[in-house]
């Protein structure tokens, strides 16, 4: 019994390390307005030189700076019902 709950619950933590959204339909509806190139401080999408630096500081501190907002950009991003894996999905999406 003790293997099954261990089991169970290794299955349910791994399920939750996933995206709860469709990357693209969260980019589109939160992040395109910006990242489209309107703002020309914020990373367009696929501009592998601008996002370089960013990446190099660690995906934690990329969601944390989304999170609480940086610069221009305002806290959590305008993706209010985001969670942290649904943005490290979208900057992933982003960054490729």
């Amino acid at each position: 019994m003790k293997k099954l709950l261990i089991a169970a619950s290794a299955v349910m933590l791994s399920m939750s390390v996933q995206a709860a959204q469709d990357p693209e339909a969260v980019y589109a509806r939160a992040c395109a307005a910006c990242h489209n190139g309107q703002l020309p401080m914020a990373p367009q999408r696929g501009d592998k030189a601008a996002w370089e630096p960013r990446l190099a500081k660690g995906m934690d501190t990329l969601v944390l700076s989304v999170t609480n907002g940086l610069n221009a950009m305002p806290p959590r991003g305008l993706c209010m019902d985001c969670t942290a894996e649904d943005y490290q999905a979208v900057i992933k999406l982003m960054t490729e």
